[in-house]
C-alpha cells in the first residue's frame, strides 16, 4: 500500500494459473502450500452435493454456492430450499449473523430482528446440505457432523474435482467443515467448473453461478460484477483474502494473501488476470481500483508489484 509517495504496508500472499490440464502454467509463490480456501470451497461443496442426488433450479444452485449479502431475494432463495424437503429456517445451524449489505441489515435491524442464519451469508450452503439430507432420509439435525453422510458426500466430491485429497479438515466460521488444500488444487478445480460439460455436476454448478451472479454475491459485489462482465468466467471469493477464478478455456486462478487482510486480494487478481490476457480488461478494471485516502481525497494506492 502506498500513500503519498510512500510505502506503508506490505502484504505478501501466493498466486497460482492452472493451464487447462491442470498443471501449473504461472506461479507467485508457493502454490503446493496446504490453504483454507473458506468460502471459495462453496461451489465444490455444491458438486459433491449434486452428485449424490441433490436436486435444484439453478437459481437454488447458485445461492448454494454463495456467500450472499442477505438482501430480501437471497433470504427468498434459501428459504425455497428448504422448503422445498418440507423445512424452514430454524433447520439451519449455521453461526447467526446479520446481512452483509448495509441496506438489507440496516432494514432487518429496524423490523427488530437480531442475528439470524437465515441472513448469515452461508446459508444458502446450510440449506443445500440439510435438503441433501432430507432427501435421503439421513438426519438433519447433525448435518455438520464431519462423519455424516452429507458431509462425506462434500468431501468425496471436493477431492475428486481438485485432483487432491483433503489435507485436514477444520470448522469454517458458520460451523460447516473446512477443506485445507493446495492452492493449485484450488484453482485446478474453478478451471475444471468452467469449462465443464453441460448436465455435469460441475457443469451445473458453473451454469448456476454465471446465470445468477447476483445470488452468488449482491449489489455491489465484485465477484457479482466480474461474472456479469467477463464472458464465460466463474469466480468466487473467501475470507481471510481468498479468491478463486475459472476461465472458459478450462484454466484456473487462485489467490492468497498471507496475511488474511482483504484489501490485497483483488488487486492481486485483477494483476494476475491482466497478466494472463484471458478476460476483457473492463471485466477487472473495478478490482484494480483500490485507492488509499487521506481526509477523504485518494492519496495513494494498494498496488500489486511482481506479477
Amino acid at each position: 500500500m502506498v500513500r503519498c509517495g510512500t510505502v506503508e504496508s506490505l502484504h505478501h500472499g501466493c498466486a497460482v494459473v492452472t493451464a487447462p490440464d491442470g498443471s501449473v502454467q504461472h506461479a507467485w509463490g508457493e502454490p503446493s502450500d496446504v490453504v483454507f480456501p473458506r468460502s471459495a470451497n462453496k461451489p465444490l461443496q455444491a458438486v459433491g452435493l449434486l452428485e449424490v442426488g441433490l436436486q435444484l433450479p439453478p437459481p437454488q444452485v447458485a445461492v448454494a454456492c454463495a456467500s450472499h449479502s442477505g438482501e430480501p431475494y437471497h433470504l427468498d432463495t434459501v428459504r425455497a430450499i428448504l422448503a422445498g424437503v418440507g423445512l424452514d429456517e430454524t433447520a439451519l445451524r449455521n453461526t447467526p449473523g446479520y446481512p452483509v449489505d448495509l441496506a438489507a441489515s440496516e432494514a432487518w435491524i429496524r423490523a427488530g430482528r437480531g442475528p439470524a442464519s437465515i441472513t448469515q451469508n452461508c446459508s444458502g450452503k446450510h440449506a443445500a446440505m440439510l435438503a441433501t439430507a432430507a432427501h435421503h432420509g439421513w438426519a438433519c439435525d447433525t448435518y455438520l457432523d464431519p462423519d455424516h453422510p452429507v458431509q462425506q458426500a462434500v468431501t468425496r466430491g471436493l477431492e475428486r474435482v481438485t485432483g487432491e485429497r483433503v489435507h485436514v479438515v477444520a470448522v469454517d466460521g458458520c460451523g460447516a467443515p473446512l477443506h485445507g488444500i493446495p492452492l493449485v488444487a484450488l484453482a485446478r478445480a474453478f478451471g475444471r467448473l468452467a469449462s465443464a460439460a453441460a448436465g455435469s455436476a460441475e457443469g451445473r454448478v458453473a451454469d448456476a453461478m454465471r446465470a445468477h451472479p447476483d445470488l452468488v454475491g449482491g449489489t455491489g459485489r465484485q465477484v457479482t460484477a466480474l461474472m456479469r462482465e467477463a464472458p464465460g468466467v466463474v469466480a468466487k471469493d473467501g475470507a481471510e483474502a481468498v479468491y478463486a477464478v475459472g476461465l472458459a478455456d478450462g484454466r484456473g486462478v487462485a489467490v492468497k494473501i498471507a496475511d488474511g487482510h482483504t484489501r490485497a486480494k483483488a488487486v492481486v487478481l485483477a494483476a494476475v488476470l491482466r497478466h494472463v490476457g484471458a478476460v476483457p480488461p473492463a471485466a477487472y478494471r473495478a478490482l484494480a481500483h483500490a485507492p488509499v485516502l487521506g481526509h477523504g481525497v485518494p492519496v495513494g494506492a494498494v498496488e500489486a508489484v511482481g506479477i
